[in-house]
């Protein structure tokens, strides 16, 4: 019987830590797309009209992201509900690049979401 505890333990403890782990990676891809913005030299953020720079962008999706609490538990609900419009007026952000090229945050979010694991540095 003790035996069968203990296998039993070692198995639950072993889920956790997947589980654990699968956090921290989605957690890392929110992360890297937050920090994908702030890294655009020249880009603006554009939100209900008004441009911002990009680090005005990145610690308003972090504000965002932070009021979401446990509604954002994945990088896709992180562009759901934070990343791609105006949970107010319901506009949808746009990115303006350096080049003037124009495209909504959520296109912008879901293409490098697809590079997280190339963009991953590597240890």
């Amino acid at each position: 019987m003790k035996s069968i505890f203990v296998a039993l333990m070692v198995l639950l403890s072993l889920v956790g830590v997947r589980v654990c782990a699968q956090d921290l990676s989605e957690a890392a891809k929110i992360q890297y797309l937050i920090a994908s913005v702030e890294a655009l030299e020249g880009a603006k953020f554009i939100r209900n009209g008004t441009a911002h720079d990009a680090r005005a962008a990145s610690g308003h999706l972090r504000l965002k992201l932070k009021a979401a609490g446990n509604k954002v538990k994945t990088a896709e609900d992180f562009i759901k509900y934070c990343a791609s419009g105006s949970s107010i007026t319901g506009e949808p952000y746009l990115i303006r690049l350096a080049d003037g090229t124009t495209v909504r945050s959520e296109v912008f979010f879901r293409n490098k979401l697809k590079t997280f694991a190339t963009d991953e540095p590597r240890t």
